[in-house]
């Protein structure tokens, strides 16, 4: 097992109200390696920060993270994180965005080799000398993808990359992303609010609630690859999946509803 999340709680504390904050309670997660898994929820289920936490940026309330048996107590090289937003350095370009994280931990050479490599590999070798304003969203993304990438890290976490991009791109990228995943298999952990991404790219689904944030449903996606957004299995499962998720979006605005009213 490459990644253990066991009874994971993460709380808040609210200085208005004087209170913890549960953000979500229990979660279980065990991923093997080379899986590529999608976190589908509601708004506020604790999604990013799930991430987060594996990436080491945040602590948990309760519970435990491990990472090959190892607890995570911080960020490290064996985790690689992509953002909604690309955060990349505008005052460098593509191929010295690349080398900035891995300049340490290789020897010049190597690092170099990597940087092309991966440049090739989300086919942005010829723009390697480009400045970041140059690009497009969408290369922006392929260059946050190949940084991530280029640390060999041993899982891949991605926080809705493709949110802010147009449909066109976004399915694009998604092409792209599983290619490379097949040639690297590389264990990806990935946040998104489409239920047909997570389809089109996963191997599981884990599906959260809100109020606290827990995990409602691990779905199998046992569909052979590539996969097409139009399949009848495909539209069976997006149906299923959005009648649960339609569910846990009812409860949380009844809930914000019922507070607003008690406060008025």
């Amino acid at each position: 097992m490459l990644l253990e999340i066991e009874h994971v709680n993460k709380s808040y504390w609210d200085d208005k109200q004087q209170v913890h904050f549960p953000v979500f309670s229990d979660v279980m997660i065990s991923i093997n390696e080379n899986q590529f898994v999608s976190i589908l929820g509601p708004s506020g289920c604790g999604k990013s920060t799930l991430l987060s936490m594996i990436a080491g940026l945040e602590e948990t309330t309760e519970g435990t993270i491990k990472l090959n048996r190892e607890p995570i107590s911080g960020p490290g090289p064996d985790r690689g994180m992509v953002f909604q937003q690309p955060s990349l350095l505008p005052w460098l370009n593509v191929k010295e965005n690349i080398l900035f994280p891995i300049k340490k931990r290789f020897k010049k050479k190597e690092a170099e080799e990597q940087a092309a490599y991966f440049l090739q590999l989300v086919q942005l070798d010829k723009f390697q000398h480009h400045y970041i304003h140059e690009l497009s969203g969408g290369m922006q993304q392929r260059v946050a993808i190949a940084r991530a990438l280029a640390m060999n890290p041993k899982i891949l976490l991605m926080d809705e990359p493709f949110a802010a991009l147009d449909e066109q791109t976004r399915e694009n990228l998604q092409d792209k992303l599983l290619a490379i995943w097949q040639k690297k298999k590389k264990t990806i952990l990935f946040v998104t609010h489409s239920i047909k991404e997570a389809l089109i790219l996963s191997d599981r689904v884990i599906v959260m609630g809100t109020n606290p944030g827990r995990i409602i449903s691990d779905v199998n996606i046992n569909l052979s690859r590539p996969r097409k957004r139009e399949d009848e299995q495909i539209i069976i499962l997006e149906k299923k999946i959005r009648k649960l998720l339609k569910n846990e979006v009812n409860k949380a605005l009844k809930d914000v509803w019922s507070n607003e009213f008690q406060n008025a």
